[in-house]
């Protein structure tokens, strides 16, 4: 087995194992923050964040550019090209970081108007947006650096030392807010380990590469160098700006479409799926470097096969994702929240097609953008569009699903026709009939296996809507079936899924299991 695929199994099992330690711990911390410290504080701190995030936005591109710049020197050892690209991202970051805290400094001018009606004190609200800031621009001014990590696929040592940092600091918080119920502790504690992650961080990557000398002074120079570095950063921040836009824009329509407690219920349906996509995400997010490095090879021979590989891994993710939720979301809202918190089941059959959609794509976004294929800055545009026509024409009339209507409606011409055709006549150089001759094998294989499940989990005999343990054992029982099926399928008909069997057993014959 490759080195890259070791690095990339290593990458997925670490960021698998502290997924669900965080996710176990994030939920216990929710409930205890909430009791000790206050809705108030809670709502706090997310809005808080909520602004940063909007200050952040400055950011998108760079390191996104800076990775893939970064493949073809880590393939071939090019130390000094190393040093010379994040010199130039140090540079760019010491900007951006600025600028950052110009825009929160004039932000925070206004929260007496901002945060009148809070009854937490002004005191708390500075401390605690400060103190985020900080964390935040340790990344901009000291932290830049954790990119050569993940492009020289060693993501997990990211996630071994910056998680278990972030795990103990919910645990002491938890401890301390439990014990003193003290805000300024929490928050003080917060921008602590911040400081401590970014310490550790910094450690191991001089251990990693004692080679590295950064001169952020000689980047502005260096930038001179690598103008496409500029031009590929524009470029990515189109597309970036647009994915924040419409992922950001939906409870805002739902708000001006349909009514504020609308938006709670959309929002439970939402937390629900994000947490199933982030547990596949924990797997399947340590590729990229991966393909970026086989990228940089230049054999598109074996690109193929590996593209193929991972297309059939992501549909069979996407039909997995889709199943699941079809069969189980709503009777698990019903427990966990009550019955009538249950939407429309048209809703829930659109979000479904609309996560099938965003889920099987992520394997021609990989290799685009391992590719570099930003150019295309017009389909950011022309999804956009298509989006917001679609949603207000649609969301006046039909509510929430307009509002789906309207996303399905900019991902079909763009996500399913256009970024395939870009990538196989600008990236791989190859008829793009061959990507649909392939691909429409994945999509019958994903709907024979869920109509095929669907079909016999109805002489199954369990209502999962009667207790959680009937749940439990309809849902064991639905993903066995379904998986026996689009497995057998996906082996027997899509293309790539032998390659990917014959890689997995080969990393159990060299690991001896």
């Amino acid at each position: 087995m490759s080195g890259r695929v070791k690095k990339s199994m290593l990458n997925a099992e670490v960021n698998l194992l502290f997924y669900f330690l965080s996710l176990f711990l994030t939920f216990f911390s929710r409930d205890i923050f909430l009791k000790n410290l206050g809705d108030e504080f809670m709502g706090l701190t997310g809005t808080l964040n909520n602004i940063l995030g909007y200050l952040n936005l400055s950011e998108l591109g760079i390191s996104a550019c800076i990775g893939y710049f970064l493949f073809k020197p880590l393939q071939t050892g090019n130390r000094q090209q190393i040093q010379d690209i994040l010199s130039v991202l140090g540079y760019l970051y010491r900007w951006i970081g600025s600028l950052i805290f110009v825009g929160a400094f004039i932000v925070s001018l206004f929260f007496p108007l901002i945060f009148a009606g809070a009854s937490l004190g002004l005191g708390i609200i500075y401390f605690a947006f400060y103190s985020f800031l900080g964390s935040s621009l340790i990344g901009y001014f000291i932290n830049y650096r954790q990119i050569l990590l993940s492009a020289d696929q060693k993501n997990y040592l990211v996630a071994i030392y910056y998680q278990s940092a972030n795990l103990l600091k919910l645990a002491l918080q938890i401890y301390l807010a439990y014990h003193f119920k003290n805000l300024f502790v929490w928050v003080a504690v917060e921008f602590l380990f911040g400081i401590i992650g970014c310490i550790i961080l910094n450690w191991k990557i001089n251990k990693e590469y004692p080679w590295l000398h950064v001169d952020k002074r000689q980047g502005k120079a260096l930038l001179k160098q690598y103008p496409q570095i500029i031009t590929k950063t524009k470029q990515v921040f189109i597309h970036k700006i647009k994915d924040f836009v419409l992922v950001k824009s939906d409870e805002l329509f739902v708000f001006i479409f349909v009514s504020l407690k609308m938006v709670a219920y959309y929002g439970n349906y939402m937390i629900i799926i994000s947490k199933l996509i982030s547990m596949f995400s924990a797997i399947t997010g340590s590729v990229g470097a991966s393909i970026g490095n086989l990228v940089a090879e230049g054999n598109k021979q074996h690109m193929l096969r590996v593209f193929w590989e991972v297309t059939t891994i992501h549909h069979t993710i996407a039909a997995t994702l889709s199943f699941s939720l079809y069969v189980l979301l709503e009777p698990f809202v019903a427990h966990w929240i009550g019955p009538e918190y249950i939407m429309d089941h048209r809703i829930l059959i659109l979000l479904i097609v609309y996560i099938y959609i965003t889920n099987s794509r992520n394997s021609v976004d990989s290799f685009n953008y391992a590719h570099g294929l930003y150019a295309d800055v017009w389909s950011a545009w022309a999804e956009l569009i298509i989006n917001v026509v679609v949603t207000i024409v649609c969301g006046l009339q039909w509510g929430i699903i307009g509002i789906l209507l309207g996303k399905i409606a900019s991902l079909v011409p763009i996500v399913v026709i256009w970024k395939p055709y870009y990538l196989f006549s600008s990236g791989f150089h190859r008829p793009v009939g061959i990507y649909w001759r392939g691909v429409l094998r994945n999509y019958a294989v994903s709907a024979f296996s869920i109509g095929g499940s669907l079909a016999l989990l109805k002489l199954v005999p369990l209502n999962p809507y009667h207790t959680i343990w009937e749940w439990i054992a309809y849902a064991a029982t639905a993903m066995a079936i379904f998986l026996a099926i689009d497995l057998t399928a996906t082996l027997l008909f899509a293309k790539g899924a032998r390659d990917s069997l014959a890689r997995i057993r080969r990393k159990h014959t060299s690991t001896g299991t």
